[in-house]
Parts: structure tokens; C-alpha cells; sequence
């Protein structure tokens, strides 16, 4: 059976109040009583209960987590950081994966709730109706990766500007035949928002959009690398640069192009998007857009315990912030310029 503190109060010969004193550094504790108190606590391997602990504070210095996908290069620097930045301020994380499940998302958001976790931050992008609901309805704080248009408090980068970028890099240098690899038009931000910046990049230079020459991937290196297959068999010739929603997708269509016995940059060029450390262990190293996840991780974490502190949601209606984030293009060696 487990050890409870009435049990280290009878062992050390004093009140269950005298023992829970000493555990939490409370006032008028001598130090004969406090010795007497840890002799007993370390005799009986005596070890608080963590859940009761936090229904007393009402607080469990938790931090719940949903993850699309924990295979991400990107999104694992993201939860690595956020996990660092937390930790050093007394937070753990519980995290969950829920590999771009939609009803695991709103699944989880009800644990977590149940756990009484101090904060949530929402990684994923899709949007129903039921995380709409639980979004409106909780008292937790909560950060999300999106802009679901909710008064959510939110950090992202301009995702829509960001894919302009990266199509109009690809234009300067040449390039008029421009096939995109992009993500779900469900995520609101990595997927819609940079095939609209694509689009509108086109439209801007006056290259007309061929949709056979858009494919619709999962952010992963193998769906890259399918769709980049297709583009080969489909419309070979066609297209003389690639972008890449992510940059696994942007690394899946360099291997897939190497395969088919032709050269990047030499015969396709190709930019990714998110700046992950895959770009830099590539060859050629991947020209991409890439994200600040350093600023990403710090406002997140930032955000949220702002929100704690002020002892929830309620305190802090009326004034959620949008944090929008500067990104950057980064030239690396997967782009070349061609005479136009």
C-alpha cells in the first residue's frame, strides 16, 4: 500500500498540518520539528501525490500539447523548443501526436481538460466543428498555430506572404513553368494560405496556373517524393522549379528527381519552406523559407504563462494577440537562375 502523510505524521509523532508545513516551506517550522519530519518522510520512502498536491494549488504546472506529427523535422525543433523554454520555468509538458487526426485532436483537448492542465498549445491546423466548440466553451488557456479566425491568442508567420515570396524567388530567377508540391487546403495557414500566395505570385507575373502541375501532399518526405513522380510522369518538361509546402516534401522530390537519373539544381530547381535542419543536411543544402522557431517556441511559451498567470481565460478576454512573426528566405544551393 501506498504512503500516505497521515502515516509520516504518526511515524514522526506530529499533526498531518505539521507535515504539510514542512513539505511546502510553509512559515513557523522549527527545525527540530522539520528533521524530525524528513527522518520520518525518508524512513517511510514517503513521495507527495503529485494530483493532490495540484488540487490543492489548483494548479499542475502542466502544459498540454497537440502535435500533427511528432515526425515532422519542423514541428519536433517547435516542441523540443517549447519543452526547453516551459521547463526552465517550472512547466512540464504532456504531449500528443495525433498524426493530422482531426477527431484525436478534439479526443485529446477533453483529456487534457480532465487533467487540469494549466495550458494548451494547438500545433494543429484543421479546424471542425467540434474543436470549434471546445475552443469557445474552455476556461484553459489556450495558443494555436493558426488563425482560425476565433480571437484565439495566436503566433504565426504570414504564410500567405511567405509563399509569395519563396514563387516570386523562383520567377526572379528565371523560372516561368513553376510546380508547387503544396499541403492540405484544409490547414488553414501551411496549406491554403501558400497555394494562395503561390497563385497570386503567378497571376502578379503573368504566368497563367496550370492545376495539373499542383499536387496535394502531408508535409512528409514520401509524399514528396510521390508527387514528384507524378509531376515527372505527367508533366515531364513541363516545369523547370518546384516548390515545396515543407521542406520533408521539398527533400522527397530532390531524392525522387536524382532518382529519375536528372540533377538539382541543373535540371529542376527546387525551394522548400520552413528552414528545418533536413535543409542543411541535404546536397545540394535547400534553398527554402525558413521560420523563426526560436521567436515561434519563446512567444508561444510567453503567451501562455501570460495567460496562467493572470489566472485564466476570463481575465484576458477582449485582448488576445496575434502574434504574426517575420520569416526569411534562405539561398542555399537546390535554385539556380536560368536565361529567361
Amino acid at each position: 500500500m501506498s504512503v500516505k502523510i497521515k502515516d509520516v505524521a504518526r511515524a514522526a509523532g506530529v499533526s498531518v498540518t505539521s507535515v504539510s508545513r514542512v513539505l511546502n516551506n510553509g512559515d513557523h517550522v522549527s527545525e527540530k520539528l522539520e528533521k524530525k519530519v524528513r527522518r520520518a518522510i525518508e524512513e517511510l520512502n514517503y513521495s507527495p501525490s503529485l494530483i493532490a498536491k495540484s488540487l490543492k494549488r489548483n494548479k499542475t504546472n502542466l502544459i498540454g500539447v497537440i502535435i500533427p506529427d511528432i515526425t515532422s523535422n519542423f514541428q519536433a525543433m517547435i516542441l523540443s523548443l517549447i519543452e526547453e523554454i516551459a521547463g526552465r520555468r517550472g512547466y512540464n509538458l504532456l504531449v500528443s501526436n495525433i498524426v493530422e487526426d482531426t477527431d484525436k485532436v478534439v479526443k485529446y483537448l477533453n483529456i487534457y481538460q480532465e487533467m487540469r492542465v494549466d495550458g494548451i498549445v494547438l500545433m494543429h491546423e484543421k479546424l471542425n466543428e467540434d474543436i470549434r466548440l471546445f475552443l469557445n466553451k474552455t476556461q484553459i488557456p489556450v495558443v494555436v498555430h493558426a488563425d482560425f479566425g476565433m480571437n484565439l491568442p495566436t503566433v504565426i508567420i504570414d504564410d500567405f506572404q511567405a509563399g509569395y515570396d519563396a514563387t516570386s524567388y523562383l520567377i526572379a530567377q528565371g523560372h516561368r513553368e513553376i510546380a508547387m508540391i503544396a499541403g492540405d487546403k484544409r490547414d488553414v495557414c501551411a496549406g491554403l494560405r501558400r497555394i494562395e500566395g503561390y497563385a497570386a505570385a503567378c497571376r502578379d507575373h503573368g504566368i497563367m496556373i496550370e492545376e495539373a502541375l499542383i499536387r496535394h501532399g502531408d508535409y512528409k518526405l514520401a509524399s514528396g517524393y510521390r508527387l514528384m513522380a507524378e509531376l515527372l510522369r505527367e508533366a515531364q518538361g513541363r516545369f523547370s522549379a518546384v516548390f515545396a509546402a515543407s521542406d520533408d516534401m521539398a527533400a522527397g522530390a530532390v531524392n525522387c528527381i536524382q532518382d529519375h537519373g536528372l540533377h538539382v539544381p541543373g535540371d529542376i530547381s527546387v525551394i522548400g519552406f520552413d528552414g528545418s535542419q533536413i535543409a542543411e543536411i541535404m546536397r545540394p543544402r535547400l534553398t527554402t523559407i525558413k521560420q523563426p522557431v526560436d521567436r515561434i517556441s519563446e512567444c508561444t511559451v510567453d503567451l501562455l504563462l501570460e495567460m496562467i498567470e493572470e489566472q485564466g481565460v476570463a481575465k484576458s478576454k477582449g485582448k488576445m494577440k496575434t502574434i504574426v512573426l517575420s520569416h526569411e528566405l534562405l539561398e542555399q544551393g537546390s535554385c539556380r537562375s536560368i536565361e529567361t
